[in-house]
């Protein structure tokens, strides 16, 4: 669960990102807010606010493939604008193929896609940061990352510990990119919840909005999932043992890795730019 965010009552369905029957997944009350530098998976755009919020939530694994949104009369209510606002931006996740919405007792607007960018669209977006944006970033995430890690070695109760080590394990049955960068986004997320720092969490869950899709996709970071299931499995096991150096250790070793990554693609586009 995601304290004081969203309430999730099931856990990630495991079922294929492209597709999945509508009728399976839970109904979620609330949609988890990270905040307006987060209003949209980077780098992909919306135009309306609060689709940009939605589509954040299911592509950090917040709303899994299969889930019912809540009506528009209580998103309007949680997000305090008209009804008006939201179906707008409803039809803008319908338009970009992420929602479906069906009529009837057992209708609703269902999550069928988790938003992933083209290759085409990761590389023009790293084309347009520098390399001291992302050298920025990583010493931002490291920094939140060793708070979280600290936090979730001291406080962490078992039934999180649990939770971290399914997500580990989900992570590692993944195949498309898309999953991968959703279920590497809940696994941190779920560290984030352990660490049972609210402002933490959702410090976290922008970041995540702002990486996971440049490190998963072959145009971006292009990681390599064994090697992402190792980091992670070792940083479950640092917690459990309530390491604190080991765990922040692992965690700045993993972000580190990712952003310098992303500083390679950088510069083969800078130096090298016929080269995709």
């Amino acid at each position: 669960m995601y304290p004081l965010l969203v309430e999730h009552t099931t856990p990630d369905t495991g079922m294929p990102a492209h597709r999945a029957p509508i009728h399976e997944g839970p109904m979620h009350s609330q949609i988890p807010l990270v905040g307006e530098a987060s209003a949209g998976v980077i780098p992909l755009g919306y135009e309306h606010y609060h689709a940009g919020q939605i589509a954040t939530a299911i592509s950090l694994g917040a709303l899994s493939v299969g889930d019912r949104l809540p009506s528009e009369a209580e998103l309007a209510t949680q997000f305090g604008v008209a009804v008006a606002t939201i179906r707008k931006s409803l039809a803008e996740l319908r338009e970009a193929g992420l929602v479906e919405t069906h009529r009837g007792r057992s209708g609703g607007t269902f999550v069928v896609q988790v938003p992933f960018p083209t290759d085409e669209q990761i590389t023009q977006y790293l084309s347009g940061i520098s390399i001291v944006n992302f050298r920025d970033f990583g010493d931002e995430r490291v920094t939140i990352s060793r708070g979280i890690a600290r936090f979730a070695a001291q406080r962490a109760q078992k039934s999180s510990l649990e939770t971290m080590r399914s997500a580990a394990e989900k992570l590692a049955t993944a195949a498309e990119p898309s999953a991968l960068a959703s279920r590497y986004s809940k696994f941190h997320t779920e560290v984030a919840v352990a660490a049972q720092s609210p402002r933490l969490l959702r410090t976290q869950m922008r970041l995540l909005s702002e990486i996971s899709s440049l490190l998963w996709s072959p145009g971006g970071a292009g990681l390599a999932p064994d090697d992402v299931y190792r980091d992670h499995i070792e940083l479950v096991d640092a917690l459990t043992a309530r390491d604190v150096d080991h765990a922040q250790q692992v965690i700045e070793r993993h972000v580190q890795d990712g952003v310098y990554r992303l500083i390679d693609v950088k510069l083969t586009l800078q130096n090298h730019p016929d080269v995709e």
